[in-house]
Order: structure tokens, then C-alpha cells, then sequence
């Protein structure tokens, strides 16, 4: 029998693709001399950046066929980027997408370090993540920080119900103040402690 996704599930991959998308075009502008820039991410050089993201996408096949936190361990620990850091960025993009399209994984549960979640709420996470961090590698390195709207609003969506808890975690600052008129994705990056 055929398996129909729901208009979430269908939403939430549209959305996981163009922010993998986005994120790996201005990986791929990256000069061969920015890798130790800066990024918005304090702690973090565009290395880092790149690597944060790569690692998120790793997680994701193993995570997806029902492995929990402690069985992965540090399998993914340090730096996986190697010589190629585009190369690698396309190899776990690749497999992070697979595991997210096969069929009926959409409806699964994952172990998350937060508990049992929908595979199509980890889906959906990883994709606000990836968008943001798409401006944050964008503006390091002089490329275009504009991000779709139509990813922009799904972003917003996503986060907003847990934007207050995000700075504890270390990797966003607190809301940054912006005006009523500002446009989404200024929104969208002041929610996260971003200036645009």
C-alpha cells in the first residue's frame, strides 16, 4: 500500500531540502582562506560552523533507525571535516536526507538528548537550525544572507514556541530588540540573538 505524507510531513521535507540546500551553496563559496574567520556564533570559527552543521546531519541516519544517544556516543565527536570540507557537507547532507524520505520514517519516534520526539518535529528542528545558521556562515564569509521567505516563515514557526529556552543552551543569545516593521527574516534572526 502506498504511504501518503501529510501536508506537515510534505511541508517539513520541502523545507529540510532548501535549508541543506541554502547551507551547502555558501559552503561551497567558502575561500580557502576563511576557514578560521569568525562567525555570529562567538565560540565558533566558519570551521566550526560547517562542522556543527555536518555533525547534526551525521546524527541523523543512526538516530532514525532507532539508536539512542548512548549507542552513537562520540562516534561523531571532533572535527569530521577532514581536507574536503564541502565533500563531507555533501556526504551527510546526502544521508540525512535519506533517512528522512524513506518510506514512512516521518512517522517514526526518535530519542533525542530531550526525550522521545516525532521524527517530523527532529525533521523540522534541523532545518530551523540549518537556515539560521545558513545567514550565520553567509555573513562570515561576505556571501548573501538572504534566506528564502517561504523558509524564513517556517523557521519562525518552528522556533518560536521555544525561542525563551534557546540561550541556555549556549549556542543562542537572548532576543535581540527590533522594530514592528522590521521584515521576517530580521524577525526571525533578532528571536535568535541576531543582529541583521
Amino acid at each position: 500500500m502506498a504511504h501518503t505524507l501529510t501536508d506537515e510531513q510534505e511541508e517539513v521535507l520541502r523545507m529540510h531540502a532548501e535549508a541543506l540546500a541554502s547551507f551547502g551553496r555558501r559552503v561551497r563559496a567558502v575561500g580557502a582562506n576563511q576557514w578560521s574567520a569568525p562567525t555570529p556564533c562567538s565560540e565558533w570559527t566558519v570551521r566550526d560552523l560547517v562542522n556543527h552543521l555536518t555533525v547534526e546531519q551525521l546524527w541523523v541516519p543512526p538516530l532514525m533507525e532507532g539508536a539512542t544517544l548512548e549507542e552513537v556516543g562520540d562516534r561523531f565527536a571532533g572535527d569530521r571535516l577532514g581536507d574536503d570540507p564541502a565533500a563531507a557537507w555533501r556526504h551527510a547532507a546526502t544521508a540525512a536526507r535519506e533517512a528522512f524520505t524513506r518510506h514512512g520514517a516521518l512517522d517514526r519516534t526518535v530519542r533525542l538528548s530531550s526525550g522521545a520526539t516525532p521524527a517530523v518535529k527532529y525533521c523540522s528542528q534541523l532545518a530551523m537550525d540549518a537556515a539560521v545558521h545558513t545567514w550565520d556562515l553567509a555573513r562570515a564569509t561576505g556571501g548573501d544572507t538572504r534566506l528564502a521567505p517561504e523558509l524564513v516563515g517556517f523557521a519562525r514557526r518552528e522556533v518560536e514556541p521555544y525561542a525563551d529556552q534557546l540561550p541556555a543552551s549556549g549556542f543562542f543569545g537572548g532576543p535581540v530588540k527590533v522594530s514592528d516593521d522590521a521584515d521576517e527574516q530580521t524577525k526571525l534572526l533578532a528571536l535568535l540573538g541576531r543582529n541583521a
